[in-house]
């Protein structure tokens, strides 16, 4: 049984970005016009969910990248003053969404995460790792036992080597992007530079092979809230 209780200051002096401008189009037949951050899951919006985690290592600044329905998450978060939000007047990606909040992002690394997926592990292990490695970006991988609704990773020697396109068709066992990252301010400076649109398909793929860090942690949960099936599958996972 995966339990564990934390209370760490790793997270005191990083600033926190969080990825939550999508249109939730999967989910939309359950959410209606509920954004994918305030599902309700045990009782709670996913958003204070992710939050408290953060908070157990310390959490000290938090910046929402919002876009669709951006006013009833800013409603909520409201009275949270380590969260500062930031709306994107239109879709541009995930790299559209943290360029919209470069200016607040000021710390070395930076933490940057999806906003519709729970990844509990080990975060004091991932910065340790990510300082260790040298690379300018760190990302935590997992093992998926069907990799169908993600990109395949290739990893060798704790370095992604590849990053293999979404096959709806593949159903094997791999490693996949648990959607939790830590980029240096030079990685943000190039994510400026190069203006992309995708995160993950425009900026992690160019970079050159092995010098992205692969943090592989030994204990995890995880779960994508993305689709009906996972949102529902989030209730035996998420703290109740």
């Amino acid at each position: 049984m995966f339990e564990r209780k934390v209370q760490s200051g790793v997270l005191n002096n990083i600033d926190i970005a969080i990825l939550a401008g999508g249109l939730g189009t999967r989910i939309k037949g359950v959410l209606g016009d509920t954004p994918k951050v305030l599902a309700p899951i045990n009782g709670r919006p996913f958003i204070d969910h992710l939050l408290a985690f953060l908070a157990g290592y310390g959490a000290r600044r938090i910046v929402m990248c919002l876009g669709h329905l951006a006013k009833k998450v800013e409603d909520h978060l409201a009275e949270n003053s380590d969260v500062q939000c930031f709306v994107e007047p239109e879709p541009r990606g995930t790299g559209g969404a943290l360029l919209s909040c470069r200016s607040a992002l000021e710390s070395d690394p930076v933490l940057i995460l999806n906003g519709d997926t729970w990844l509990d592990t080990d975060l004091d292990l991932f910065v340790k790792d990510h300082n260790k490695s040298g690379c300018e970006v760190s990302i935590i991988c997992i093992q998926e036992k069907d990799v169908s609704r993600y990109g395949k990773l290739k990893i060798r020697n704790n370095r992604i080597i590849d990053f293999e396109e979404k096959d709806i068709q593949c159903h094997d066992q791999g490693y996949v992007n648990g959607g939790v990252y830590l980029l240096s301010q030079n990685a943000l400076d190039d994510l400026l530079n190069l203006n992309v649109h995708s995160l993950e398909m425009d900026y992690f793929c160019q970079i050159e092979s092995g010098s992205i860090h692969a943090f592989v942690p030994k204990e995890y949960r995880f779960v994508d809230i993305g689709t009906p099936e996972s949102l529902s599958a989030a209730k035996s996972i998420l703290p109740k």
